[in-house]
């Protein structure tokens, strides 16, 4: 998957892109996050993230909420805090029950 935006003019500069573009850039830079690109289109997302701030945003976005949700779900909730979920879930199935 090639996207290769340059000025009709020459000099190698990518030209501004267009909304469908970022739109496409932007369900990529899922896999790059994930690194499931191949070298190719690694780098020519890098190029258009260079080039476009506003996908530079997304991408910055998604890269933190990532991080987070990652590092959330190697933190273990505090043993007071497990147990009062484990009461509420046995009360819920109880009422469903007897319902």
């Amino acid at each position: 998957m090639s996207h290769d935006h340059v000025h009709p003019a020459g000099g190698g500069l990518p030209a501004d892109p267009s909304a469908q573009d970022c739109a496409d850039y932007l369900e990529r830079i899922v896999y790059f996050i994930d690194n499931e690109l191949d070298d190719a289109d690694c780098a020519d997302v890098r190029v258009h993230l260079d080039t476009c701030n506003p996908c530079l945003a997304r991408y910055d976005l998604q890269r933190t909420v990532k991080s987070v949700v990652a590092r959330s779900c190697s933190e273990s909730a505090p043993a007071d805090l497990r147990e009062r979920v484990r009461i509420q879930i046995r009360e819920v199935q109880i009422r469903i029950t007897e319902g």
